[in-house]
């Protein structure tokens, strides 16, 4: 880029692509969110809008592209949930759902996307969703749905409203989606315990209607059987601290004598682990504990957590790739991408 910008008056898309040495076309594309753009001619048009002050009639071009230049981020929730705690206030307390924002932010900020947030969690709530949807006022939806049962990725499918869910679909959808290998984490973490000399390795599971925790569970029983061993015991948790705390006590009354447990989630083994403070049990000499997802919790916990990573911040920036190549190019086919998790290895195993 070595043309000088214009020196007055209102600053066009023709002024932007003779500074970026470009095309008037390459620059549109830039500006109204193309994910097909090279990225070094992106940088280059990137660098002619800074150095030309140029500021996108917003109004005009949401006439021509009819977009809003705005996504969702949806987080639908069980009606019927087994957590005392509102939704709102484990929304903003749980590490997941920043790191999730945060990815989202890093991809669509630099192309002056606004991210509206909406939460569902019954009936009524998914009904006026999908009818704001129909309506345009967003131009498509990242979804965080959990729970196989929830009806709402089949909704948005059938509505025809760009969407990208996080983690594989309960039920066949016609849906983008974003997830982690689940299973082949719970291995990484049974493996270590295993290396480790632990025999008696039990397992606090997240909630059994949710694929990630169905597949963590089926990753921890693949992973004991490929080394002929047995389940020292297994509860059902919630993802939540205080279910945490409450399904570890539980496991110590069903199995004392474990001596590892792999806890489906860092924000459990948060709660997990004064349970064995006061039960006597030294971690990791007594009990060695393994967690899942490598969350702030985990470095909260004393001894901080060994912990199976998953990257959430780079599926959230996937899944808004995703969803704006999907709004920019609705033909294009839909895709689903997995990543591959590591163990990170600290003091508690």
């Amino acid at each position: 880029m070595n043309r000088k910008p214009p020196s007055s008056g209102s600053v066009t898309l023709e002024d932007v692509a003779r500074v970026a040495g470009v095309s008037r076309a390459t620059v549109s594309r830039v500006i109204n969110g193309s994910t097909t753009v090279d990225p070094a001619m992106r940088r280059l048009v990137e660098d002619a809008v800074a150095a030309t002050d140029y500021v996108p009639n917003r109004a005009a071009r949401s006439l021509v592209t009819r977009r809003t230049d705005s996504i969702a981020l949806v987080v639908s929730e069980a009606e019927q949930r087994n957590v005392a705690d509102p939704f709102l206030g484990r929304m903003f307390t749980d590490p997941f759902f920043g790191r999730m924002v945060t990815g989202v932010m890093e991809v669509i900020r630099p192309r002056g996307v606004q991210l509206v947030l909406m939460l569902v969690d019954d009936a009524d709530s998914r009904t006026h969703l999908v009818s704001y949807l129909r309506q345009g006022h967003v131009d498509g939806v990242v979804l965080i749905s959990g729970h196989a049962a929830d009806p709402l990725p089949g909704l948005l499918a059938e509505a025809a409203v760009p969407a990208v869910l996080s983690g594989r679909p309960g039920q066949p959808t016609t849906i983008s989606f974003v997830e982690a290998d689940q299973r082949a984490g719970t291995v990484l973490a049974v493996e270590h315990l295993v290396a480790a000399g632990r025999r008696r390795i039990a397992t606090l599971t997240g909630p059994l209607d949710m694929p990630s925790a169905q597949e963590r569970l089926a990753g921890f029983r693949q992973a004991m059987a490929a080394h002929g061993l047995e389940e020292a015991g297994m509860v059902e948790g919630d993802f939540t601290q205080a279910g945490g705390a409450a399904a570890m006590r539980r496991l110590l009354e069903q199995s004392p004598e474990l001596d590892a447990v792999f806890i489906a989630s860092d924000l459990m083994a948060l709660g997990a682990v004064p349970v064995l403070n006061r039960a006597g049990r030294r971690i990791p000499e007594d009990v060695a504990l393994v967690g899942f997802d490598d969350s702030s919790a985990a470095l909260a916990c004393d001894p901080q957590l060994t912990t199976v990573r998953q990257p959430l911040e780079e599926m959230a920036a996937r899944m808004a790739q995703l969803l704006l190549q999907q709004i920019m190019e609705p033909a294009e086919p839909l895709q689903s991408v997995v990543f591959q998790p590591t163990l990170v290895v600290r003091g508690s195993a």
